[in-house]
């Protein structure tokens, strides 16, 4: 049977000559802090669109607690932050790309002090936090466990001061546009087809086009991310031709609140780098039984800790005990958190809080160099919309702030500037697809959007087995068959076709990889196998999924 995830280039048919056109030098897709600070640098070499689907607000970016990794204290090192990095990184990390960024994020950091973001400061130094994996206190956050929010807010008021750069909110990007239309790895990106909700859908023509809306943790029931995050950087490249790595590898972070009935949220991993611990339903700590850096422990080997207490005691949840923190200094530190614990009418100070592992970072992406370069000319992609290697197969707390802002500059500067080489860039304004007609039942897209998620917790989480990845495989194809071959007409709909586009290339790797490493635990396969010390890529072919 023909597989819905190879035959569908375009989620709608088009004609572009009966469609308006906006023309830019650079498009940036996603507005968190890698495709702001990408903007910012590729402005200096021409005109910038920031297109997002929802608000400026709303992002992963936004709602990040930690902070960014960096060695900005003279008792601490870059080489032992490259060393905590790639030991965490078990085996897939790059080094020369993790000595790369490391090295330059002290300098990023201070020149966001420069552009006028308040770090958290001690005694006139700034503050600097520890969190899981690091050897040192080198994380440096804001307004307590607010750091995304602020950082946003740091790079907005920069983005709207600058001239170049338009703002496109409530503009959903449904598929990048290629010359040749089909996409492939001789296809070069020129732009893309937009649906906002005042003009319908439009063509967003770029020399140069950079994808950062990499959020994916939509894509499982648990998870910490924002509604908006629905893998919609993945599945749109994918569509493209793009060489798409690493999607297997998600990250599954060990504490958010857990009340029954509730979504979750966010309890930064610098809660237990002040002292916070991890305890099960009988109260037992846990941690030091699995790890020599107990609750301070890399996050892959916290969230499974977890999950083996909570089958182990038959619970829903374990619990972190800050109650010797004090009251009143958690919420000094933690105001965010302090104020999500005392709306479910929890008291830190005096109660234990109930947490839960969700679906966090996805550390793969669409495959880049540092410089952003795709497998397609013209597309780049950066921060978690992209996988360079940074993270290997576990990313080491707060390195992901830190990588926005480097590999960010980096991105937009070479977008810039390739635009800026390209005197003349024809576009073959002939482009049109039509997209064939299906008879096939409608399925109710609310009920497949909650079901894939369920599926995807249960199936492809924490702990993973090939049976279970080969039937979501199956589940998954079913419903694509049923969504895939319509056209719909609302971001609602379009949605729910990435997430299950995404969710396909992510059961196939993961089903593909039969060893642990990392992130990916395969109980069928609990030790990590050196046959497997690579990494994983996809790309679409009409014909069949090319798999390396």
């Amino acid at each position: 049977m023909d597989n819905p995830f190879l035959q569908r280039r375009y989620l709608v048919g088009f004609e572009a000559r009966r469609l308006g056109h906006i023309f830019t030098d650079v498009l940036v897709i996603g507005a968190g802090a890698a495709g702001l600070r990408a903007a910012i640098e590729a402005a200096e070499f021409g005109k910038v669109i920031v297109a997002t689907k929802d608000t400026f607000t709303e992002s992963n970016t936004s709602y990040a607690q930690g902070g960014l990794a960096a060695v900005l204290d003279d008792s601490d090192s870059v080489d032992d932050h490259i060393a905590d990095t790639i030991r965490t990184a078990c085996g897939l990390g790059d080094e020369d790309v993790i000595r790369e960024v490391l090295t330059a994020a002290p300098g990023h950091i201070r020149q966001l002090q420069q552009w006028g973001m308040a770090f958290d400061m001690d005694h006139g130094q700034l503050a600097l936090g520890r969190e899981g994996g690091h050897s040192a206190s080198r994380v440096v956050h804001a307004s307590g466990d607010a750091t995304g929010r602020v950082l946003v807010e740091t790079l907005l008021q920069r983005v709207r001061a600058l001239e170049n750069i338009k703002i496109f909110d409530h503009c959903f990007v449904l598929d990048l546009i290629t010359d040749p239309p089909e996409g492939g790895s001789d296809a070069t990106c020129l732009g893309a087809l937009t649906y906002h909700q005042r003009y319908g859908l439009q063509m967003i023509l770029a020399r140069q086009t950079i994808l950062a809306a990499g959020g994916a943790g939509m894509l499982w029931r648990e998870t910490s991310n924002p509604p908006v995050a629905t893998a919609d950087a993945i599945a749109i490249a994918f569509r493209a031709g793009a060489v798409v790595a690493d999607v297997e590898l998600m990250q599954f972070h060990p504490t958010t609140l857990y009340v029954a009935g509730s979504s979750r949220s966010l309890i930064s991993e610098a809660v237990r780098g002040e002292g916070g611990f991890l305890v099960d339903r009988t109260g037992h700590r846990f941690m030091p039984d699995y790890h020599e850096m107990a609750d301070l422990a890399p996050r892959d080997v916290v969230s499974r800790a977890i999950f083996d207490r909570m089958a182990a005691t038959d619970a829903t949840h374990v619990s972190l005990d800050v109650r010797h923190l004090g009251g009143e200094a958690f919420a000094v530190r933690f105001p965010f958190i302090d104020q999500q614990c005392r709306m479910f009418g929890i008291d830190p100070g005096t109660d234990l809080i109930p947490v839960h592992p969700a679906a966090h970072y996805m550390i793969g992406g669409i495959r880049a160099d540092t410089d952003g370069q795709t497998s397609i000319a013209a597309l780049l992609a950066c921060g978690e919309a992209a996988a360079t290697g940074l993270h290997g197969a576990n990313r080491l707390a707060s390195n992901s702030l830190s990588e926005t802002i480097v590999l960010g500059a980096r991105c937009g500067q070479a977008a810039g500037q390739a635009a800026a080489d390209i005197r003349q860039t024809p576009i073959p304004l002939a482009i049109e697809w039509v997209v064939p007609h299906s008879d096939r039942t409608e399925l109710d897209l609310t009920d497949i959007g909650n079901s894939l998620r369920s599926v995807m917790w249960r199936n492809v989480g924490i702990v993973r087995r090939g049976q279970r990845l080969a039937e979501t495989l199956e589940i998954v194809g079913f419903w694509g068959r049923y969504v895939l071959d319509k056209e719909f007409y609302d971001s609602a709909g379009w949605e729910v076709q990435n997430m299950l586009t995404a969710a396909y290339l992510i059961s196939d790797l993961a089903l593909r990889r039969t060893e642990t490493r990392g992130v990916h635990y395969r109980e069928d396969f609990p030790e990590t196998d050196p046959t497997w010390q690579r990494h994983q890529s996809v790309r679409r072919t009409t014909e069949r999924l090319v798999v390396h």
